[in-house]
């Protein structure tokens, strides 16, 4: 019986019966009876009138809610859409943007280095698992005028070599690595040496600069870049910031450790340098 009472039937029921007492009163009201007595039967049914009207809305409310639940739902699925389409926009906005600015960087770097033969936007489709060196592998190869030990690149800085090609895809080892060497210069203080990652730096993502004579004068915050003596890498490349400046164990040599400008880690796509004046000329080292 319990469960009749707090029924929407119950309420529609008690709804009709409180308008037709207010239709009574309005109608006693009407036909000239006694203001007094119309003012007391709204002021005994106020109360009663006032709960109906409650019920009235709510019972409105559920039922616009019913009828109108698929048209809200269309309404809720067209703004998440809306939604989604502005995030895939901003998304490719910024990935443009950034291609954008990239290409302004190799601009610069053509017009400054007019022997640079540059290859198309490489992508890079798989990364070394576990790999502290951040090795990966592009999807371009010989088909696309890459070759074993070219330089590999962004504007910002080098980034590593080919050390493996095939026709559609090649592999690159990255400066963070001890498995390539690079000639290095300090543009301050001309001072060289050898750039050769090791386990312990590329942690950091940091690299290290080896065989650096013991009066060098490189500073903290110093730019460093390729030598150009091995004929591997083109002289003058941009590769990173002095982090640190010390003396090896073995007191024989100093050394420095470089930030790299490429964050290796983040990279999503290359380029490579296939042909540059002075490839191939020099130790090989």
């Amino acid at each position: 019986m319990k469960e009749f009472f707090r029924s929407i039937k119950f309420k529609v029921i008690l709804c009709i019966i409180f308008l037709l007492v207010g239709m009574g009163v309005y109608t006693l009201t009407n036909e000239g009876r006694a203001f007094l007595v119309s003012q007391g039967v709204y002021t005994l049914f106020e109360p009663i009138l006032s709960v109906t009207s409650s019920i009235s809305d709510s019972i409105s409310a559920n039922v616009d809610a019913i009828l109108n639940s698929k048209e809200y739902y269309n309404e809720n699925q067209e703004l998440k859409q809306e939604i989604y389409d502005l995030n895939e926009q901003l998304a490719n906005y910024e990935s443009d943007k950034k291609e954008l600015e990239e290409l302004r960087k190799f601009v610069g770097i053509k017009e400054d280095n007019p022997s640079y033969i540059l290859s198309a936007s490489c992508n890079i489709i798989s990364k070394t698992s576990s790999d502290p060196y951040c090795t990966f592998t592009i999807d371009k190869g010989t088909e696309d005028g890459i070759s074993l030990y070219d330089p590999v690149v962004t504007g910002s800085g080098l980034v590593g070599m080919i050390s493996e090609v095939a026709d559609s895809y090649s592999v690159v080892t990255t400066i963070l690595s001890p498995d390539i060497s690079v000639g290095a210069m300090s543009v301050k203080s001309t001072d060289m040496g050898i750039i050769q990652g090791t386990a312990t730096e590329s942690i950091n993502q940091l690299t290290k600069m080896m065989y650096v004579d013991k009066e060098n004068t490189i500073s903290v915050g110093d730019t460093i870049v390729c030598s150009g003596n091995s004929g591997i890498f083109p002289e003058g490349y941009l590769i990173g910031t002095v982090k640190e400046v010390g003396i090896e164990e073995t007191g024989l040599s100093a050394y420095a450790i470089v930030e790299p400008f490429v964050s290796i880690d983040k990279l999503t796509s290359v380029r490579v340098i296939t042909d540059f004046e002075g490839q191939g000329i020099g130790n090989n080292s």
